[in-house]
């Protein structure tokens, strides 16, 4: 199996196939931005991006991603230009508290802005709803995607 990770060409033993495309990223590929926390699409820390759809790599068959391009948080910025503007936003509204639930949040968020570049409150909450947080009580992420939104 072959895809593309971060815009990088990787090639997947095929007898991991049947693995989860989380397990493949982080076991097998090193790349650890997706993060391991249910393993049952219900936290939204494992979020990445397969030619351009979000999806909970958790869920998803290394299969399916075969021939495709998986975009996890850490290919949204250069290695060295500037940070996405919700990786950005996050920063600067003071949304990020811990490493964990964060690469969900940004790949849900710069999908929403994707999707609805000028989201309301509700678009941003109900755009969010798959990512837990914990630490946040989700203010700040609200107006980390509002401010990422008008810039």
């Amino acid at each position: 199996m072959r895809l593309v990770v971060d815009g990088a060409d990787r090639e997947v033993p095929d007898e991991l196939a049947g693995e989860s495309l989380l397990r493949v990223l982080r076991n097998e590929l090193g790349v650890i931005a997706a993060k391991n926390a249910c393993e049952q699409g219900e936290c939204g820390s494992c979020t990445v991006a397969i030619d351009g759809e979000t999806a909970c790599a958790c869920l998803v068959p290394a299969v399916q991603a075969s021939g495709c391009t998986v975009e996890t948080v850490a290919g949204l910025a250069g290695p060295d230009g500037p940070l996405h503007p919700v990786q950005q936003a996050l920063l600067d509204a003071g949304g990020v508290q811990k490493p964990h639930c964060t690469p969900g949040v940004v790949m849900a968020a710069r999908d929403l802005l994707r999707r609805t570049p000028d989201p309301t409150d509700d678009d941003i909450r109900e755009g969010l709803a798959g990512n837990l947080c914990r630490c946040t009580g989700y203010e700040k992420i609200v107006d980390a995607v509002r401010l990422a939104a008008r810039r």
